[in-house]
This record gives structure tokens, sequence and C-alpha cells, in this order.
């Protein structure tokens, strides 16, 4: 090998390593620019609310949870169907808490689902 191709190599080979440093410099700055950004649209977004303006509790203290049985709907028997706005709303005057306030359970020995394999409530 002759000092000619030894020195077009060490040319050549110093080229290739210069594209991977200018390859990480760009990825550098676009990584400054997005931070950047990031900061100047974070500026401009309200601040988080202040302690005296979060939600307070009630003075009677925590709202507990009210489990209760509803009576259920009549469905027509004339074959006619409810339209959205005569269903009864949650809470609605209509629905009435049940005087038995036990939960439906299952018959003994059914699965409680159809087409499970078992021979069902009979």
């Amino acid at each position: 090998m002759s000092n000619a191709s030894l020195d077009i190599a060490a040319a050549h080979g110093a080229a290739i390593g210069i594209w991977p440093f200018v390859a990480g410099l760009v990825l550098v700055a676009l990584l400054i620019g997005a931070f950047w950004m990031g900061a100047r649209i974070r500026r401009r977004e309200p601040a988080p609310p202040r302690p005296e303006e979060q939600p307070q509790l009630p003075e009677s203290g925590p709202v507990g949870e009210v489990l209760e049985s509803r009576e259920p709907d009549e469905v027509p028997r004339d074959g006619g169907r409810l339209t959205p706005h005569q269903l009864p709303g949650h809470g609605n005057a209509r629905s009435r808490t049940s005087p038995t306030q036990t939960r439906p359970r299952w018959n003994e020995g059914g699965s409680g689902s159809f087409g499970s394999g078992g021979p069902g409530g009979h």
C-alpha cells in the first residue's frame, strides 16, 4: 500500500467520524428547543389552584354512600314501547324505595346465568 492510498483512507475515515458528531449536535439542539418550547407553553397555562381555591368538605362532614333497594318500574303490558322521555330519571319521584331492603338472591342450585350447563332453578 502506498502513502497516497493511506492518506485517502485517513481523510475518508475522518469525514465519516464527523457525521455522527454533527448528528449528535443536531439531536441535542432539538432536545434543548423542545424543552424551551415546553417551558413557554407551560408559562401561558393558568397556575394550579391555591389551597383556598380547592374544594372544601361540607360542614356536616363527608357524604356517605346510600345503599337502598328500589322498586322496579312497571313494564307496559299493551306492547307499546317507552320513549326516552318516559323513562324515569335517577332519583326521580317515580322510582320508590322498596319497603323490604333485602337484596334478591339466586335460587340454590342455580348458577344465575343462562347456558351454564347446570340444571337451573326449576
